[in-house]
């Protein structure tokens, strides 16, 4: 709002007069820290509030994802610490196996050596050193963006006491039977070369080719499409509808598959969509979990027919090539047999890729490792469905339950070298032993451990307990389990959140690993697109703290967290909320430099201006919405609620009203700069949470004390001044009004104007001095002409334009604009009085066109009375 006063008060030594974040944010977390802020105590007899964070990988730097969700846990907590719990927020980092070995595999290839020629021991070695020496880096960002973390309880997935965790659960669920081996269809990745799981398959539409081809001979021939050409030798099977009569008369036959010398059987399967393509389908059970399903419906026999590289194995012509380029060869020789029924190129399909190395998945039938989740997934379901646990925002169930009440048994077994290797020995007989953490593993000649490590995301679905001590029975783990919220991003409810679910339901005998999953969209850039490393718009938010300061990353993240939506973002933003922290700074130093204060207490309500007490009845009824928005993880609520509170409220009305009581000086400016006082005080202290380090300088100075870290939250007093506030909004309602005027006629808002005003009788009397310096009104001197007549708020402001305006075309604009006001109010009565359009209408289309109407009618009355009150020559 602000039109700066004239008078310029002494500066205040104690705040420099710009606000430089660079200066302070570095040493103040690095205080915060020294003095054990973010440690927890387990000995405390404070209630606990437990968040874990969701361990970035080692691999990785901090993205926008990452300072987004940490904002708003870092909020989380620090508000919880400020209202007395023993809160404890746990740091840690996941191995990443495949990431991190394919950054110590490039490694070694820039040597010119693979992970065989140094073999799995030295490998291993090699990979803990590119930890130690480039791992990690995040967490140092981490403190730079103000992460209030427990640095002392960090954690890694690969630790010892992580990893006597994952040795645990892995037997306990073994000696259940709830781990066996098999051989199933798995995501594989023929570069990586190992079972990869769903979530780093990237699915993208690709340019192929759909081919339809005939199989059989003579009468008994059926047409099959495929887009995978080349795994027709792999073919055990063609599939149609048993209701299908085209094909009942193939049934049961056998019918010879082109290029080999093999017949394969007709059989019917009511997976076939009779009303998809041709109604046939050829089975590849090794090649396709689809046909594989199919096979062990109908016990057909599963040939795999490339190796883990994805070269064909299958003698003959075809054996030795890549698949792709076996795919153009089989096509040229069923072409030329006269076997190729329909081509269609290019074809756009969806089709799955590695997420680290962009190759193309290939479903391979696999002997690998699973966790049988039937039982461990209906618990899971059913901890949410009694409420034991709440997800946030609630429609977020609907996409839970899809999921985990149709889970399929996990691959938990990696073919890699970096990770947690799987407990099994095999002994020289047949022998398989399950070892615990607690138990040698047998030895002898021909006794060897499983080569295989296990899924990243065993280990991490054990955190929220492993990362307190579990297996031990550890004082961390009694005083901070269950945790209170995860919050995390709805992109892996499915991998991450449920596997947590499913594990700490087993191993806590049936205790939840968190009462609330508070689930986040992505960010994206500020036009809504995804934000990636391929594309310009990725934004490293280091480069914008270095710039504008972490705060105004952070409150900028905060303002757009809307309960499972995804958050646009733009520098522009950042800069806004830069501008938002220094008129914090300044505002406080205008404060400090007039006698605010919070020596002593308040005074009572009777000594106080309206002004003041108007504010204080604002400032109560903020703490209460902001802790209603903070029990409902409303975040963008929270910072919409501060910002404008704490910019509009108390910097440009509050403190431009208050300050012809603060420069004349005496008892009353005593009392308004003890509720100034108190306004910033609570005010910074809710604001902490979000911007702690602009708040934590301010609120220091301000009152001389420890940290806000470590203050009390703000509680709602109950105090309410209806009165006050109707008054403060007569104030405000003239001074916009006239503004409003000023603006049109084109004065600058600094012009002064002569005015007269009449307040007498009304709540606007004493706030005369105060509205004649805010809208710069002078005395009417003895010349004056009043040119205009402002009727507003039950007084009257008239004002002498002489020389500023131009009658005629003013009053032609007024003219013009109340014609568009009546004829708004036309539009809207005859909708409303059309009883079809009424029984029709959503109820919130209705409701917008009665606002309408009651806008316009303001709008004529308002114009009206400015038409009015100009001068009539």
């Amino acid at each position: 709002m602000t039109e700066n006063s004239s008078q310029q008060p002494a500066s205040n030594p104690e705040l420099p007069t710009t606000y430089t974040p660079a200066d302070v944010e570095g040493k103040l977390y690095e205080r915060w820290v020294e003095r054990g802020y973010f440690e927890a105590d387990a000995k405390s007899e404070k209630p606990p509030y437990t968040i874990v964070i969701p361990p970035p990988n080692v691999t990785g730097a901090l993205h926008l994802g990452h300072a987004f969700q940490v904002t708003l846990m870092d909020a989380l907590t620090r508000r919880k610490r400020m209202q007395g719990f023993e809160t404890l927020w746990l740091p840690g980092m996941d191995h990443a196996g495949i990431a991190t070995q394919n950054k110590v595999e490039q490694q070694l290839g820039e040597e010119g050596k693979s992970r065989h020629d140094i073999g799995r021991e030295a490998f291993t070695e090699r990979v803990w050193q590119w930890k130690d020496e480039y791992g990690g880096r995040i967490l140092g960002q981490l403190r730079r963006l103000g992460a209030g973390l427990d640095w002392s309880r960090e954690r890694f997935t690969m630790d010892e006491g992580l990893s006597r965790a994952v040795q645990k659960i892995f037997k306990d669920l073994y000696d259940d039977g709830l781990i066996y081996r098999a051989e199933r269809i798995i995501n594989w990745c023929p570069r990586c070369l190992t079972a990869i799981s769903d979530i780093e398959v990237d699915y993208q539409e690709d340019d192929g080719e759909l081919v339809s081809l005939q199989y059989g001979e003579g009468d008994e021939t059926l047409v099959v499409a495929t887009t995978r050409v080349e795994t027709m030798l792999g073919d055990t099977a063609v599939a149609v509808h048993p209701d299908d009569e085209r094909y009942a008369r193939l049934i049961g036959k056998r019918i010879k598959l082109p290029l080999t010398d093999r017949t394969i059987p007709v059989v019917a399967d009511t997976h076939v969509d009779p009303e998809f393509g041709t109604g046939a389908v050829k089975v590849t059970p090794a090649h396709d979990p689809n046909d594989f399903a199919i096979g062990q419906r109908h016990d057909l026999e599963s040939l795999t027919i490339m190796d883990e590289r994805g070269v064909i194995t299958v003698p003959g012509p075809f054996q030795g090539l890549d698949r792709f380029e076996a795919r153009s060869a089989i096509v040229a020789a069923l072409r030329e047999q006269g076997r190729v029924v329909a081509e269609k190129r290019p074809y756009v399909h969806s089709v799955g890729h590695c997420s680290r190395c962009k190759t193309t998945i290939e479903p391979r039938l696999s002997l690998q490792w699973w966790v049988k989740v039937d039982t461990l997934a209906k618990a899971a379901g059913d901890a949410v469905r009694d409420g034991r646990v709440a997800l946030h925002p609630k429609d977020m169930e609907k996409r839970y339950f899809d999921w985990v009440d149709n889970l399929n048994d996990w691959c938990i077994s990696r073919q890699l070298w970096w990770g947690h290797r799987i407990p099994v020995w095999y002994g020289p007989d047949g022998e398989v032993v399950c070892v615990g953490p607690d138990e040698e593993p047998p030895t002898g000649e021909g006794w060897t451990q499983d080569e295989d490590v296990l899924d990243t995301w065993f280990s991490s679905g054990l955190w929220p307990f492993s990362t307190l001590g579990w297996p031990e029975q550890t004082p961390d783990l009694e005083k901070f389990y269950s945790t209170d919220v995860l919050l995390t991003g709805h992109d892996i409810i499915f991998f991450w959140v449920v596997r947590m679910m499913m594990f700490g339901l087993y191993a806590m005998d049936d205790e939840v690993p968190f009462k609330t999953v508070a689930l986040t969209g992505l960010v994206r850039d500020e036009f809504g697109k995804k934000m990636s490393k391929s594309n310009p718009n990725a934004v490293d938010p280091i480069v914008w703290m270095d710039a504008y300061g972490s705060d105004a990353v952070r409150f900028t993240l905060a303002n757009g967290a809307n309960p499972g939506a995804d958050v646009p973002i733009g520098e522009d933003w950042v800069k806004a909320s830069r501008n938002f922290a220094n008129k914090i700074w300044n505002a406080t130093r205008f404060a400090l430099m007039n006698g605010a204060t919070i020596e002593g207490p308040l005074p009572d309500p009777s000594a106080m201006t309206a002004t003041d007490r108007w504010i204080l009845s604002r400032l109560n009824e903020t703490v209460a919405d902001v802790d209603r928005y903070y029990d409902d993880f409303q975040f963008a609520k929270i910072s919409d609620a501060l910002y404008h509170f704490a910019w509009d409220e108390v910097f440009d009305w509050y403190v431009e009203l208050s300050k012809t009581t603060f420069f004349a000086g005496g008892e009353q400016a005593e009392v308004s700069g003890r509720v100034l006082g108190e306004v910033l005080d609570v005010t910074l202290r809710l604001l902490h949470p979000i911007v702690p380090f602009v708040t934590e300088t301010l609120w220091t100075t301000l009152t001389g004390g420890e940290s806000v870290v470590v203050a009390e939250w703000p509680a709602d007093s109950g105090f309410r001044d209806e009165a006050a506030e109707k008054e403060i909004e007569l104030v405000q309602q003239v001074i916009t009004e006239v503004r409003r005027f000023k603006g049109d006629q084109g004065l600058k808002p600094g012009q002064k104007v002569p005015a007269e005003l009449t307040l007498a009788g009304t709540a606007l009397a004493p706030h005369e001095p105060a509205i004649r310096q805010l809208l710069r009104l002078e005395a009417a001197g003895e010349d004056f002409s009043a040119t205009a007549s402002l009727p507003v708020a039950g007084a009257t402001v008239a004002l002498d334009l002489s020389g500023t305006i131009d009658v005629p075309a003013e009053r032609k604009r007024l003219t013009k604009d109340l014609e568009a006001a009546k004829k708004e109010k036309a539009q809207a009565e005859g909708k409303l009085g059309n009883e079809a359009f009424l029984a029709k209408a959503p109820d919130q289309v209705v409701d917008k066109i009665r606002g309408r109407l009651a806008k316009a009618e303001a709008d004529i009355e308002r114009i009206g009375a400015q038409l009015a009150g100009l001068p009539q020559s």
